[in-house]
């Protein structure tokens, strides 16, 4: 009976704990050094070609249009989103640093929550300005001016913020205890909720509303892509119609980049019978590395405006 009373004690008993552990690759542990290479080097790739974007637009007086204007923004949004779990990915794959505290993983999901609203807040605002870019292009600028893209940018920002804001504040009122595994190099809300041995209803339906909101505007640039549709054809010439189509092709590869990786790891958890930890885990990891990395050289081939003064740039520096 003794012996029975100890073993209750100890399988009911919750140590509390004030750190995570976080995963890299799994199976890979012994070859982290040679993973972190090319990670290492996709972070650098899309710090420098958004700080590169940014420069140019700010530099250059022609690209002062509102194009460009909420080009730079999802710049900025991508180099936070890169930023906000560079120091987790070089503590594991390069000095093999699993822990974290929990008050430093609260902060990072916040951040990467954050920065991940702010870049679907734009790509939709740019797709409710490939309308007028089409339908009006004479008047574009006119419609668009300086001031309605500020103001636009800062109410879709600041509403992204504060979406994300209670997070944090709702996984810091709840105790973690005896799990301690993380599910990514980076920390994610429902991933840290998960842990929490107190009710974490809250968290959950808060949650999954934030989830959907963002989601939401797949659905929103869904619906202004299918006017965007409408009007092309409405365009008497076929020249006319490419052309149209042309100026938004940059803007629906960012989309896809950014959404494809959400929606399928979504779609894989709910639907997949055999799930592989390993696909999701990369699939994640998608999600957070690409769109910084290609955002950049999409928008570089594609406009020609961008690409010219980059090029330019890069030959004063070599004289």
């Amino acid at each position: 009976m003794r012996d029975l009373f100890v073993m209750f004690s100890l399988n009911t008993s919750e140590v509390e704990i004030s750190t995570f552990l976080l995963v890299g690759i799994p199976g890979f542990e012994s070859v982290h050094i040679w993973i972190f290479i090319p990670i290492c080097f996709m972070y650098l790739l899309a710090t420098l070609g958004n700080c590169t974007t940014l420069f140019v637009i700010r530099t250059e007086s022609s690209l002062h249009e509102p194009m460009y204007y909420f080009l730079s923004m999802l710049a900025l949004s991508d180099l936070g989103l890169s930023l906000s779990s560079l120091p987790s990915m070089l503590r594991i794959f390069l000095f093999n640093a699993m822990e974290i505290s929990a008050d430093a993983c609260i902060a990072q999901e916040f951040f990467i929550h954050g920065f991940t609203g702010m870049e679907s807040s734009m790509l939709l605002i740019m797709s409710f300005d490939c309308f007028p870019a089409i339908f009006n292009p004479l008047r574009y600028n006119s419609i668009l001016t300086s001031s309605r893209i500020l103001h636009r940018g800062l109410i879709f920002d600041i509403k992204s913020i504060l979406l994300v804001l209670p997070l944090p504040f709702t996984l810091n009122r709840l105790r973690y205890c005896n799990k301690h595994l993380l599910s990514h190099f980076y920390c994610l809300h429902q991933d840290v909720m998960k842990l929490a041995c107190s009710d974490n209803r809250v968290n959950f339906y808060y949650g999954l509303f934030v989830s959907l909101c963002m989601m939401s505007d797949s659905v929103f640039i869904a619906v202004s892509y299918v006017f965007n549709l409408k009007t092309v054809l409405g365009i008497a010439s076929h020249g006319e119609q490419v052309k149209a189509l042309n100026t938004c092709v940059s803007h629906i590869c960012a989309v896809l980049i950014f959404f494809v990786p959400i929606i399928t790891l979504a779609t894989i958890h709910h639907f997949a019978k055999h799930k592989s930890p390993l696909a999701m885990i990369l699939i994640a990891d998608a999600f957070l590395l690409v769109p910084p990395l290609m955002n950049p050289i999409v928008y570089c081939v594609k406009s020609w405006q961008i690409r010219v003064k980059v090029l330019e740039k890069l030959s004063l520096k070599s004289k």
